[in-house]
């Protein structure tokens, strides 16, 4: 076992307390008051840190230097939460209705945080660190917000690196890829509205909800017959909503898309189709529609020259055998993708083992991988700051 892997065994206690709390009060996107109070707490108790809050809103950036080093290493991790119920009987599970940490920034954060108590107390490097705690990644908010507030201009980095926990992969093993990693997303909602009135006299309506499942058919079809077998896209509409009653036919309806493309090419192209669509099936049953843009996500491309870097530290950290690289891309998203437009780095996963995908009902962050992504932190510091 890794020397700082078993040093940081003997305080996972501590990252486990840190993690079931935030577990236990997620907060949502642009919503996370009382965690970004309870990290900013937490890092001012470990001494030695200057804690600038209010970044982005909610964000944190922690700051140690020691010695005459010039260079900074940025190391992020983000804390929001998803608007899901949570279905797990867990000792620490959520206490909000309809909240939950299920895509485990709970566990990126207690081991950004356990990283950052053992650098404080070995202070084995020479530079300085910043680590970065970043609200609204679920939203694709929260990255844009900290770089417009100056992040990079206030608390310069050579580069920044990020990591993401990912059930199903090997539990503990590190996964680097050079390039693109994950895709851009873009969250739309749709509305279609129609004219309510009374089941039983459906000649005085016009049926949103008819319309609506006329849109989601066809939109099925923009990938399958639009994008070159070669490139990857999907269109999600993870959310139908319309209505209350059985006897009653709604006076409009909401669907809730998630889309996402690899190419700029593709996104652009998927994107006038779902428009085009929208328009055109609403108008054909009589129905209205709008059309409400999410920020855009970015394509995720790791600099190959950081990626190698990283991986080459974890290799001579965990053994190569607990290395693959290069590693899986996925088409998931992630707002970090904008922190790498501005600074070389790269972002890697961790894997979880077996068990539910991120952003299920019953996802359980591994708590014993904890430790070893803290190591990671300390790890790509101490080699990186020598």
């Amino acid at each position: 076992m890794n020397a700082i892997v078993r040093e940081l065994e003997e305080d996972s206690a501590a990252m486990r307390e840190w993690f079931e709390h935030m577990h236990r009060h997620p907060e949502r996107s642009m919503r996370e008051e009382s965690t970004a109070a309870f990290i900013a707490e937490t890092l001012r108790g470990f001494g030695g840190y200057e804690v600038e809050t209010g970044i982005g809103k909610h964000g944190i950036v922690a700051t140690l230097k020691v010695g005459d080093g010039d260079k900074a290493i940025g190391l992020r991790a983000d804390f929001d939460a998803l608007p899901i119920q949570e279905e797990n009987d867990l000792p620490y599970k959520s206490t909000v209705d309809g909240v939950s940490h299920l895509c485990g920034h709970d566990g990126h954060t207690a081991m950004l945080l356990g990283a950052a108590r053992y650098l404080a107390r070995t202070r084995n490097f020479n530079g300085t660190i910043r680590l970065i705690f970043q609200p609204a990644e679920e939203t694709m908010e929260g990255g844009p917000a900290m770089i417009r507030d100056g992040l990079f201009e206030r608390f310069p980095v050579d580069a920044v690196f990020g990591m993401h926990n990912i059930p199903g992969l090997e539990e503990g093993k590190f996964y680097f890829r050079p390039g693109e990693m994950m895709a851009s997303v873009d969250n739309w909602e749709v509305e279609i509205i129609g004219k309510g009135g009374h089941g039983g006299i459906p000649e005085l309506t016009i049926d949103p909800v008819v319309a609506g499942s006329s849109v989601v058919m066809a939109i099925q079809s923009i990938v399958s017959r639009n994008v070159a077998p070669a490139h990857r896209a999907v269109v999600t509409i993870g959310a139908f909503l319309a209505g209350n009653a059985g006897n009653v036919v709604a006076s409009s309806a909401i669907l809730r898309l998630s889309v996402r493309t690899t190419t700029p090419e593709d996104r652009e192209m998927v994107l006038g189709n779902i428009r085009r669509i929208v328009a055109h099936q609403a108008e054909s049953f009589g129905c209205t529609s709008q059309i409400r843009e999410g920020v855009p996500g970015a394509v995720l491309v790791n600099d190959a020259e950081e990626t190698d870097r990283a991986a080459r530290i974890a290799q001579a950290a965990f053994g190569e055998d607990q290395v693959i690289y290069p590693g899986p891309s996925f088409l998931a998203s992630e707002d970090f993708a904008f922190m790498l437009q501005e600074k070389k780095g790269t972002y890697c996963f961790l894997g979880g083992g077996p068990g539910k995908m991120v952003h299920h009902p019953e996802y359980r962050f591994n708590e014993n991988i904890l430790p070893v992504g803290a190591a990671y932190w300390v790890a790509l510091t101490e080699s990186y700051l020598r």
